[in-house]
């Protein structure tokens, strides 16, 4: 990366010109401008990108994705139309995958009417490549643009990158988090003036006995509403999995990424990943008060082995040579496991449906069949 990017000048004219920049508006910027934003220019993902999806680790997660939207459409009474829709789908790997799964229930197949959510055009036209073969594929830039219609819904490292606000506990009180310059002219953090009225009010407990100086986080719920109210009024379900902790507490989890590596936020805004963790329990409280079922979190490793993606992966080593039966492994474990490297205790599952099902593969010891006959609803 270089020391400067094409967004620099243009944060630096709009602090010098309105003052301090709140948290949320500069990740905005650094994700989304029109001309500059990192989601909006380029291919973030693979080797030669800037962070791998779980999607890109393994064909085993779309694979078991597909056969727990199976298991949905099943428990929703098998409707004639099921709308399939992802939201950030980076490059189709994981609907590819999931639909190849798809195919060995052929009326939930023909059935299926897939919709991918996606703003960047680099990433688009990667889709489509990706998903020439497949019928019925539908792009929109938001959620909101995809007919009604029971819905199946997946949520893949979207949430994170969603805008966040923070506020710094003080001796008065918390104030909004904000991006300045300092006298090197370089960006810097800092806090606005006046401390946020009754801010301690809409605290979660944890929260409430922080330390002065402690940072708490948070994204409006306009995101996880929309989902939400989707299949509760619509039927059907949706999964969000994501990097986050399961309870809301106070710290600072903004953080950027490029080349696989940390790096500062705040330098050269644009060229790198700026992602927070995911307050679970938030999104967990904002859905139930739509009146939806919430089904987990829990953490990814659980979910995938409740899926049985450890029989999927003695499945594909039985018909692999040694070197790609190694692979095999190495995914499953990076996919499942914990410590450096494993995704299966950082990332988090949570399973939304309409109110009247009791239970989503995953999040019970109950493993999804797709060659089972139509259950119904519980």
């Amino acid at each position: 990366m270089t020391d400067t990017s094409p967004l620099l000048s243009e944060i630096r004219t709009l602090i010098k010109s309105s003052g301090p920049m709140p948290v949320w508006r500069y990740m905005e910027l650094c994700l989304m401008h029109p001309k500059h934003g990192y989601y909006l220019s380029r291919d973030p993902l693979g080797r030669e990108g800037d962070f791998i999806t779980s999607p890109e680790v393994s064909q085993m997660f779309g694979e078991l994705l597909g056969l727990w939207a199976a298991s949905v459409w099943k428990a929703i009474d098998s409707p004639p139309l099921l709308r399939l829709i992802e939201i950030g789908p980076g490059r189709g790997t994981m609907m590819a995958d999931a639909l190849r799964a798809l195919r060995v229930l052929p009326p939930l197949y023909q059935a299926l009417s897939i919709h991918l959510v996606e703003v960047n055009p680099v990433l688009r036209d990667k889709q489509k490549a990706t998903l020439s073969n497949s019928r019925n594929v539908t792009w929109h830039d938001t959620i909101d643009d995809v007919p009604d219609g029971p819905s199946v819904i997946f949520a893949n490292e979207y949430f994170d990158v969603l805008p966040i606000h923070q506020a710094v506990k003080a001796q008065n009180g918390w104030h909004e988090r904000t991006i300045e310059i300092d006298d090197d002219g370089k960006l810097t953090f800092g806090t606005a003036p006046d401390p946020i009225p009754r801010f301690e009010v809409l605290l979660p407990p944890l929260v409430r006995a922080a330390p002065v100086g402690a940072v708490f986080e948070w994204r409006p719920d306009a995101e996880i509403m929309k989902i939400a109210s989707r299949v509760r009024d619509q039927d059907g379900a949706a999964l969000i999995i994501d990097y986050g902790h399961l309870r809301s507490d106070a710290g600072d989890t903004f953080q950027a990424i490029a080349r696989h590596s940390f790096t500062d936020p705040l330098k050269d805004p644009g060229q790198a990943d700026v992602t927070a963790h995911v307050d679970f329990q938030a999104l967990a409280r904002a859905a139930e008060d739509l009146g939806v079922g919430v089904h987990g979190p829990v953490p990814q490793g659980d979910f995938l082995r409740r899926l049985g993606i450890e029989n999927r992966a003695i499945s594909l080593m039985a018909k692999a040579g040694h070197e790609v039966s190694e692979d095999i492994a190495g995914a499953l474990k990076r996919l499942v496991g914990g410590g450096r490297g494993g995704m299966g205790q950082m990332f988090k599952v949570l399973g939304i449906s309409e109110p009247n099902l009791a239970t989503l593969a995953g999040f019970t010891d109950e493993k999804p069949d797709a060659n089972a006959e139509t259950s119904g609803r519980q």
